[in-house]
């Protein structure tokens, strides 16, 4: 009993019964046409042959025989067929990036791989809950693991799972990531990235076009700790790359101005790049709770829906 409460309690690390009470009337909605989008309270406008009955009608030469209802046939003496509304999953992609550099937390207690975590976690319950298929791949400077999208019951448990083994190591590479992907997914989705983004900008967002250029909607979460956007440092350091392991001493009042230009620029194009080709971007600091965070997101999504 012990061994499976420590389980229960591993799985739910990143997904708070609180945050889950105040994320239950929100709703994660494709804003784009999407091949797959809808489940349950999303009717596609596409006739098919899938899950939920629509109507009968007479049997038309060409039509397949397999889809007579014999059961008709023997009432009315007429051939008619079943047509079935068709009711197909958003395919989610939960892309989440667990390199070197997602371990750093400049002392609030939250590193930005624990902040990802906890909104992935809290993503997929919303979207399983809609009955959307939800995936998850994690990398570093490479994929690594790949749990392909469901809907069934017990999926979240899986992705919990897996998200709690994560350890931040390893230098990135978003953007090989992200084209082995952009190859691998046939079917048009959701693509959900988590990640500092520290990586080649341009490769990076090469990446993003391409998933847009095969149909994906795609939406980045950008993840800072409050140290990376405000650089609050004013003495002598030694700063150390936690992927090279590098070492740089500077003074921090000689490259603070400098440093916040940078910065600001780098994440200006990010915008500004994104927002031309309908990528959708969320710059998120760890300092804000991710259920605040999360919220207003999904609300200002709402309204602009």
């Amino acid at each position: 009993m012990y061994v499976q409460n420590e389980r229960i309690q591993d799985e739910r690390k990143f997904l708070d019964p609180l945050v889950v009470s105040k994320l239950s009337n929100l709703e994660l909605r494709a804003r784009l046409v999407v091949e797959g989008f809808i489940a349950g309270m999303h009717k596609s406008p596409y006739k098919g042959f899938s899950v939920e009955f629509a109507e009968h009608r007479q049997y038309m030469p060409g039509d397949p025989i397999k889809n007579i209802d014999w059961k008709v046939y023997a009432r009315r003496d007429r051939f008619y067929v079943k047509e079935f509304e068709e009711e197909t999953n958003l395919r989610a992609y939960i892309l989440l990036d667990f390199s070197a550099s997602m371990g750093y937390s400049s002392g609030t207690g939250v590193t930005k791989l624990h902040y990802a975590c906890s909104l992935a976690s809290a993503l997929s319950y919303l979207m399983l809950r809609q009955q959307d298929s939800v995936g998850l791949l994690t990398f570093t400077n490479q994929i690594k693991h790949y749990i392909p999208p469901r809907s069934v019951k017990g999926h979240l448990k899986v992705i919990l799972t897996e998200l709690n083994k994560l350890s931040p190591g390893e230098t990135t590479n978003v953007s090989k990531s992200l084209e082995l992907l952009a190859a691998r997914i046939r079917r048009r989705g959701l693509i959900i990235l988590f990640s500092d983004l520290m990586d080649d900008q341009t490769a990076v967002l090469s990446a993003l076009k391409h998933f847009r250029h095969r149909k994906h909607e795609v939406i980045v979460f950008h993840l800072l700790d409050e140290s990376e956007l405000g650089f609050p440092f004013d003495e002598e350091l030694t700063f150390v790359d936690m992927e090279t392991h590098e070492e740089v001493v500077a003074d921090a009042k000689q490259i603070g101005a400098r440093y916040k230009r940078n910065i600001e620029k780098w994440i200006a194009e990010y915008k500004r790049q994104c927002h031309e080709h309908l990528v959708e971007y969320a710059l998120l600091c760890t300092s804000t709770p991710y259920d605040v965070a999360l919220t207003r997101y999904l609300e200002k999504r709402a309204r602009l829906h």
